[in-house]
Formats: C-alpha cells, sequence, structure tokens
C-alpha cells in the first residue's frame, strides 16, 4: 500500500500492473480495492491501475468532525486533483462508481485536458431518489438496529485508520450531501472529449437507466452499457459481464 500527502490529507492507495495510469474510485462506505477488486486483475494487464481511498474511508484518515467545513463533494475533486499531482500524473484514464463517479466527472469537468477516458459507474445528475435510498441505506441507527454483518464489515473497513466508530459520523454527512451537491452542467460535461463509458444496472435503487443514459449523452463520445440483473454495485454482482464491457471499452480507448 502506498501513501502520499496531498490537499492536506494522507491519502491511502493501492497500486498493480504497469501501463498508461487508471485510476479507480470507490462508492461511499466503501473502498477501491473492495470495489474493483474483480476487475483489477484484467485492467492490470494493459493498465498501472491506481486505487486511492477517499477522504474519511479505509487508509485515508480525516473525521467529519474534525473540520468545520465538513464533507462535501467538491473537496473530493480538490483530493483528487492533488491526489494526481503528488503522483505527478498528468494525463489519466479515470474510472469511479457512485461518490466516485460524481467525483470522476466532476475533476474530468474542471480538467477534460487531462482525461484519456472516462468510466462512470452508477451515477445520475438528479438527487432523487438516490438521495432518499442514500439517508436511508446510509443511517447508522437503522444499519445496528438490521444489518448487524454490514456494521461489522464498516467497523472492519474503517476504525482501524480512522478510529472506533467514525464511520457513524461520516454516513449521514455523505447522505445530507448528495441534496445539496453542486451538479457538474451541460455545458462542463461536453466540454469532455474523451471516450466515456457510462454504466447502470438495470435495477438500480439509486439510479434510474433513464438517468444514467441522460450522463451518457451529455458526454461528447459517450456510450452507455446497462448490466443486466444488476442493482447499484453491477460491477461487484456481474463481474464477469462489466469485465467483458471494460475490456472492449478499453481496447478503443487505447487503440485510437
Amino acid at each position: 500500500m502506498g501513501r502520499v500527502v496531498a490537499n492536506g490529507l494522507t491519502i491511502g492507495y493501492d497500486e498493480h500492473g504497469e501501463g498508461p495510469p487508471l485510476v479507480m474510485l470507490h462508492g461511499a462506505t466503501s473502498a477501491a480495492r473492495e470495489d474493483w477488486a474483480a476487475q483489477v486483475p484484467l485492467l492490470a494487464h494493459s493498465f498501472h491501475v491506481i486505487l486511492p481511498d477517499a477522504r474519511g474511508h479505509a487508509t485515508t484518515p480525516w473525521d467529519v468532525a474534525s473540520e468545520s467545513a465538513g464533507w462535501s463533494s467538491e473537496r473530493l475533486v480538490d483530493d483528487l486533483a492533488a491526489f494526481l499531482d503528488a503522483l505527478d500524473l498528468g494525463v489519466v484514464h479515470l474510472a469511479g462508481f457512485s461518490m466516485g463517479a460524481h467525483t470522476a466527472l466532476g475533476f474530468a469537468a474542471r480538467a477534460p485536458g487531462r482525461i484519456a477516458s472516462l468510466v462512470l459507474a452508477g451515477i445520475s445528475l438528479e438527487p432523487e431518489p438516490r438521495g432518499s435510498v442514500a439517508r436511508r441505506l446510509m443511517d447508522p441507527e437503522r444499519i445496528d438496529r438490521t444489518d448487524p454483518v454490514w456494521a461489522a464489515r464498516l467497523a472492519a473497513r474503517h476504525d482501524p485508520f480512522q478510529g472506533k466508530d467514525a464511520w457513524r459520523r461520516l454516513l449521514p454527512a455523505i447522505a445530507a450531501e448528495i441534496s445539496r451537491a453542486r451538479t457538474v452542467t451541460p455545458r462542463e460535461i461536453h466540454a469532455v472529449s474523451a471516450p466515456a463509458l457510462v454504466v447502470v444496472g438495470d435495477r438500480d435503487p439509486f439510479v434510474p437507466v433513464d438517468h444514467a443514459l441522460a450522463v451518457a449523452r451529455l458526454l461528447r463520445r459517450g456510450s452507455l452499457f446497462v448490466v443486466p440483473g444488476a442493482p447499484h454495485e453491477a460491477m461487484v454482482r456481474r463481474p464477469a459481464l462489466v469485465n467483458e464491457a471494460l475490456r472492449g471499452f478499453y481496447r478503443d480507448a487505447l487503440s485510437g
């Protein structure tokens, strides 16, 4: 595991393979090494795969209660920009899931010239239904009461670096941000000229397929892959289908 200081954080990250850099971002409550575990062995044959943890997640220590600025999606974009600069990465292939997809799109809109390709999984520009679903699922009291297995996984994932119960403060802050976060504008999205793939499960409770399609249509070179029978975590639940889509997408992206 690597560690680098960027934007006032000590960001933990994993890396695999050799080749052009591919930075892969995880969803809320998770870690990149877990969200993209089924894709890394495939992609590491062609890329230098880099998997950073977002602030307050897994190996990147930060407590939402430690700063008055609190949690915001804009800070995640700032973190990513600083992380890439700290590793001296110029143009990168960028992939993100859910929260990480919003970070990836925000960075791509801010610095389109630094994007060689873009993969966005589980993304919508609309605050609903993802806001309502997130507030329900990211309620620590509900998790303790109805899903102790997930509570134990969250503690095992985050407590060693974040401190005991830090995730209980982080999750409600993330859920609240969804409703008030600044949305990337259509004009900003259209400025991204790199090839882009939007991935969505057809049973995603956060992101209806038509919401994902709307993102793909705004991207100048965007395409949509709908994963049949998949929930929000399509690349985890249907890895073979997602890997095949990524194989074709990156073959075309690397060839021209």
